[in-house]
């Protein structure tokens, strides 16, 4: 087994993520929040075990709470499991924490985006952006499909096919 000492965690490494967020929202801002989480809640991410994808946040009374965030029980847990949905407060500095306020007010929606474990710690990237419309969804569709028909055309291009 390999050795896991003090620098075993150290750089990035991401669990979960919102894969949807950026194709249903417009971000404009992103910001990285530290997540408060139980023990067995930290071993199920590490195993991968959360979904991200019908999770929002909101400001509430000047914290960040995190809602419906789903993270599996942890498969070695015991009677004491953490409950899979449940609210979760998140770490920001207080400054933060009023320009994601005047933001929300704006009617701009705060959206994570992923879970991440950074030095050891677990860490959430919390977008701000308004929802697409339908339009806009088609829109960005065709842009990403004419990109990735250019870049099979620039590989194929010194290829000889005859």
């Amino acid at each position: 087994m390999a050795d896991r000492g003090k620098g075993a965690h150290k750089g990035e490494h991401t669990v979960v993520q919102n894969r949807r967020a950026r194709f249903d929202f417009e971000i404009t801002d992103s910001v990285e929040a530290g997540l408060v989480l139980l023990g067995t809640e930290v071993k199920s991410l590490r195993n991968g075990g959360g979904v991200l994808s019908d999770a929002w946040a909101e400001v509430v009374r000047g914290e960040v709470w995190l809602n419906a965030m789903k993270i599996a029980p942890y498969s070695h847990g015991n009677i004491t499991n953490h409950a899979t949905e449940r609210r979760r407060k998140l770490l920001l500095h207080q400054r933060e924490i009023r320009q994601l306020e005047q933001e929300a007010q704006r009617g701009l929606q705060l959206v994570p985006l992923r879970v991440y474990f950074k030095e050891g710690r677990a860490k959430l990237e919390l977008g701000v952006g308004k929802p697409r419309k339908a339009h806009d969804k088609r829109h960005a569709i065709r842009d990403r499909e004419q990109r990735a028909e250019a870049r099979r055309a620039v590989s194929n291009r010194g290829r000889g096919d005859d």
